[in-house]
């Protein structure tokens, strides 16, 4: 076990690597320019995500799409992740973190559109859609579809699964000194009331939990930063002129060069908001939408609260705490979080428990939907049952297990999804920009895909 770990290590740190960091970051800036700009519609992506549109088809509505999408992507990631890598980039791993959320948004937007465009429905009236259904119908490469789906359904029981558990019941044996057995048996109960009802059910949860759960941190992170105000700014400062500068650290920090600044921060906000990964259309299939855009942009519009707002505020929360109190110890990621929360006073360490818990139980529902689909297409509808009940007892034994080998098969499993995702993308680019033009550049937005069809034949 220890020989498959040190590989799955070394195949996971390649992996994720420069190549990698360069293939999806590259493709987030392709697709900025060659789509002039996406991300000047957020705002108008993010009046649509709450507007329900009953004549559109679909089985869910926009709003709780984004919302599933949400709770799979927004994970410990956003809190642990950040500090890992201000820990091993420094502060100015974060404005890289930031900037690799603003141009992904571009990404989320492509996939979001090719999963519309290229969904389908079955005879019993379902949608299904994802990056498998834009490479077979869309490219005509079914191995490449088979591989992306398998990918995904074993990389959902992985940081979708026993990652998650496993998080949460360190956090409540640490804080409560709870049985990580009785945790992981609760956890794998109301996982198992969730997901076995199916995307309806899933949708309907992560509608009522994820607005709640981010309001909340987002709320208690304004706080700490109110506490460390006379930091705030000297943070931000640091943040920027450490990305580009590998001698402007100081406030306690040690200087890291500007490479490992942008490699651990571009990396961790590629894996935060999953932009480029394959994951989000599969449910942004499921929604209720007129056209391909319309979705498209509701889409986009995760990487930016992902990124753009969550993962920004907790690395301004965790620099501005280390100047404020130059004792913490930032040379480990999690150790970080937890002491820099801790140093605010009442709401400091429940905020984190509280934004740990509910992040982390939202990623398995998100990524229990994802992996049944995999299984789904490469298996076919009877599969999917088994599939949930298989999740279910995952959940229990990933929060009472040591999690090394299963955390790196993880992350090669999420990279080797990403790799046939951003292959469809790139190569149905021109597809991408014929819809945008057809309904976002001409103003249409609220017309019926159907009837543009119509018109334009």
């Amino acid at each position: 076990m220890d020989y498959l770990n040190d590989l799955l290590t070394d195949i996971s740190g390649w992996l994720w690597g420069w190549p990698m960091v360069i293939l999806l970051l590259g493709t987030h800036i392709y697709l900025t320019i060659l789509l002039r700009f996406p991300q000047r519609y957020i705002f108008k992506a993010i009046r649509l995500s709450v507007k329900r549109d009953k004549q559109a088809t679909g089985d869910v509505s926009q709003f709780a799409s984004l919302a599933t999408a949400l709770a799979a992507t927004i994970g410990t990631g956003n809190i642990v992740g950040v500090a890992t890598a201000i820990a091993l980039g420094g502060p100015g791993a974060v404005l890289w973190c930031w900037l690799t959320g603003v141009f992904g948004i571009s990404t989320k937007y492509a996939e979001g559109l090719l999963a519309i465009k290229y969904r389908h429905k079955k005879a019993d009236g379902k949608i299904i859609g994802g990056p498998m259904y834009a490479l077979e119908y869309g490219l005509g490469w079914k191995w490449l579809a088979v591989l992306f789906a398998l990918f995904t359904a074993v990389a959902a029981f992985g940081i979708g699964n026993s990652v998650q558990a496993n998080a949460i019941a360190t956090v409540v044996y640490e804080g409560y000194n709870i049985s990580p057995y009785i945790t992981g048996a609760v956890v794998a109960v109301l996982t198992g009331l969730v997901v076995l009802g199916g995307v309806k059910s899933i949708a309907r949860v992560c509608s009522t939990l994820v607005p709640m759960m981010a309001l909340f941190y987002i709320v208690g992170c304004l706080y700490i930063i109110w506490v460390n105000i006379d930091y705030v700014w000297p943070a931000i400062q640091l943040i920027c002129q450490s990305a580009f500068s590998p001698h402007a650290a100081g406030g306690g920090f040690v200087g890291t060069s500007v490479m490992m600044a942008a490699r651990f921060g571009i990396a961790r906000g590629l894996f935060s908001n999953e932009s480029g990964l394959g994951s989000a259309p599969i449910v942004a299939a499921a929604a209720q939408t007129r056209n391909p855009v319309r979705q498209a942009l509701v889409s986009s519009s995760g990487t930016f609260w992902d990124t753009v707002v969550i993962c920004a505020i907790t690395g301004i929360v965790i620099v501005s705490s280390v100047l404020h109190f130059p004792d913490i110890d930032f040379s480990n990621g999690a150790a970080l979080t937890h002491m820099a929360f801790s140093k605010i006073p009442v709401v400091g360490k429940p905020l984190l428990t509280f934004g740990l818990l509910t992040f982390a139980f939202s990623t398995i529902l998100g990524w229990c939907y994802y992996g049944e689909k995999g299984m789904e297409y490469l298996k076919g509808r009877a599969w999917v049952r088994p599939y949930r009940l298989a999740f279910i007892i995952v959940v229990f034994i990933g929060s009472v297990m040591q999690l090394g080998v299963v955390w790196n098969l993880a992350d090669c499993m999420n990279a080797l999804m990403a790799i046939p995702n951003l292959i469809s993308i790139l190569a149905l680019s021109g597809i991408i920009v014929h819809e945008t033009r057809k309904y976002l550049w001409r103003d249409r937005l609220d017309r019926m895909d159907d009837a543009i069809n119509e018109e334009e034949q």
